[in-house]
């Protein structure tokens, strides 16, 4: 297996991307190799301060481009074909590569992937599928920013693509899937939501419980939480705000007077754990789901802890198949699509 990294991509490439690589080269197992793409002399040097050069397990792919995140998505991929984002598509799509993960400008990562890789047969829109801490089990909720304007249809394949990868990376044997809106109530939210709750309810191939609201997120009752890119990136980009506060409240409070230090220190322990779990980057990346092969895009800011971690997501991607259960299970849904609206006719 060969794992593609875009060494270039994020703001603190190429030193964070490349430590994060040679920590888990330690961990991964020894049939798997990780391929570096970028420039090579920025990543030898940088390779260089731990003592680590290109091997059997740890290639180099050299580009002479770089997309910003500040740049057109379309734009750049079209202009850019030597770019460590378009390269590292392409290492997949011609079977170099099983995966490619990169810290790089979403939207490029989102185009690339759709005019490269190309997306699974049937699949509408790829979706961001996220995973947050909960006061139970992890939750996915997707799409987390691949796509602002949804119809039902696409929605309802999101649905679906949350429940394969819950099943396959989360372990959830039976998932729970919930529709995020403004309210319990089947009235509520705006007329999409609406269509869409009904689309899912009717959907043989998931275990859907209705609609939930934004405090159901975090209950740990629902494994998969289903939204459009807009709604999902906002309470994405929310809750890490909250962590980073909360965080920030606890740490001053705790250092108010010498007991409240003493109470820390006893509690340093726990406290350890807490920030653990609150810790986006210990959940790696975020898999973009419903395009033909592994692609996992990581947030702009990652540590070489967040693409450690990711590298790790983006082989268990590998291993379930994920791009082929989606297909499989996107086609049940055309078929049972096809039987309603058969039985509906001869009515």
């Amino acid at each position: 297996m060969r794992i593609a990294v875009d060494a270039m991509g994020g703001d603190y490439a190429p030193y964070e991307i490349v430590k994060g690589t040679v920590e888990a080269l330690k961990d991964i197992p020894e049939d798997v190799s990780l391929v570096l793409v970028g420039d090579q002399g920025a990543i030898r040097e940088e390779l260089a301060k731990y003592n680590v050069s290109e091997s059997p397990r740890l290639s180099i792919v050299h580009t002479t481009q770089v997309i910003e995140m500040c740049e057109a998505p379309a734009q750049a991929v079209r202009t850019k074909r030597d770019s460590s984002i378009c390269r590292g598509m392409q290492l997949v799509k011609d079977g170099e590569a099983d995966a490619f993960l990169s810290a790089g400008s979403t939207g490029a990562m989102v185009a690339a992937a759709i005019f490269i890789v190309r997306r699974c047969p049937g699949v509408r829109r790829p979706a961001i599928g996220t995973v947050l801490p909960t006061a139970g089990k992890p939750i996915l909720v997707l799409d987390a920013g691949a796509n602002t304007d949804c119809s039902e249809e696409e929605l309802e394949q999101f649905a679906v693509m949350g429940n394969i990868y819950s099943q396959a990376i989360l372990g959830q044997e039976k998932p729970v899937v919930g529709l995020l809106s403004i309210g319990g109530e089947e009235l509520k939210g705006n007329e999409v939501t609406k269509r869409t709750l009904q689309r899912l309810r009717q959907n043989k191939l998931l275990n859907f419980c209705g609609n939930i609201e934004g405090h159901d997120v975090f209950e740990g009752k629902t494994d998969v939480c289903v939204c459009d890119g807009f709604v999902g990136n906002v309470l994405l980009k929310s809750v890490e705000s909250s962590a980073k506060a909360i965080a920030h409240w606890m740490k001053r409070e705790f250092k108010a007077n010498p007991l409240r230090i003493f109470g820390a220190l006893c509690l340093k322990g726990a406290l350890k754990n807490l920030k653990k779990r609150m810790d986006p980057e210990v959940y790696g990346g975020a898999p973009l789901l419903g395009v033909n092969g592994t692609v996992i895009i990581t947030h702009g800011a990652s540590s070489h802890k967040a693409i450690y971690h990711a590298i790790h997501v983006s082989i268990n991607a590998v291993k379930t198949r994920i791009s082929e259960k989606i297909t499989q299970n996107l086609a049940q849904l055309a078929e049972q699509k096809a039987a309603e609206s058969k039985e509906e006719t001869n009515v």
